[in-house]
């Protein structure tokens, strides 16, 4: 299983889409094994968006992701960042196909909902950013045998 970070951003927050968005990643298949409401400080945000210091948008980022709430979560799942990724939709929702969540509810490019880990190195790195260890959880669901299929018993047809 492999974990990933999702970050419903400040305009989904006050978009009311938290429920939409944690339904579609529930519906998938995936299990939260974090999840939290916080005001994210200038410091957290400086760490999540640090490949983009130094570019033009850089402040403006800074300053939306800490201008209001957003909802942060680490996500557990057989190729998690993958399937996260393709939930999301491109970029930028105008950009974005019908189906994803960007291309359900964003229309720029500045404001589009949702943020994931791009990669496991990048997931890895942004979890710690938001949970601790303890904050983490390990367990089982009712269903996971039902969802995951088991690498041994192949892709069936």
């Amino acid at each position: 299983m492999e974990r990933t970070f999702v970050m419903i951003k400040p305009d989904g927050v006050q978009r009311r889409q938290v429920g939409e968005i944690l339904a579609r990643i529930e519906r998938k298949g995936l299990k939260l094994v974090g999840l939290k409401l916080i005001a994210m400080s200038r410091r957290q945000g400086e760490a999540l968006y640090s490949i983009h210091k130094g570019k033009p948008f850089y402040e403006t980022l800074l300053s939306f992701v800490t201008s209001a709430p957003a909802v942060v979560m680490a996500v557990e799942g057989f190729r998690a960042v993958g399937v996260v990724r393709k939930l999301l939709g491109a970029t930028f929702g105008f950009e974005a196909e019908s189906g994803t969540i960007r291309g359900d509810y964003g229309n720029s490019r500045g404001f589009n909902l949702v943020h994931g880990s791009d990669s496991p190195d990048s997931a890895a790195r942004e979890i710690p950013i938001f949970f601790g260890n303890a904050e983490l959880l390990s367990y089982s669901l009712a269903d996971e045998s039902w969802v995951n299929e088991a690498p041994e018993r192949g892709s069936g047809s």
